[in-house]
């Protein structure tokens, strides 16, 4: 079994092929297809995670799509004052499919 630990918008994720993850926005180049950068790599019993070894591996990935998040509202309140605010957030989304680990 083969699979990695790859960083993808601040975070990490664990990926094997045929995984489909959902990372932050990320542009994809003209045929659709992304390339992340692997931290570890786990093939069977050898794991790797020494810097210039981990430079010879390439994780591809093949953007499935763009999505948005769900809302997120922010609420602020100071009791006595008056004071209120409202704010809401979506994250700019983008669903990968893990395509070659080599």
């Amino acid at each position: 079994m083969v699979y990695a630990i790859v960083r993808a918008g601040g975070r990490q994720e664990k990926v094997e092929v045929g995984t489909i993850v959902t990372l932050d926005r990320i542009a994809a180049d003209n045929d659709g297809n992304i390339e992340l950068s692997p931290l570890l790599l786990v093939d069977g019993d050898k794991v790797t995670h020494d810097a210039k070894d981990l430079a010879k591996v390439t994780v591809k990935a093949e953007v499935l799509g763009d999505l948005r998040g769900p809302k997120i509202v922010i609420q602020k309140f100071k009791n006595k004052t008056g004071y209120k605010k409202r704010q809401g957030h979506r994250s700019e989304l983008t669903r990968v499919k893990i395509t070659s680990i080599k």
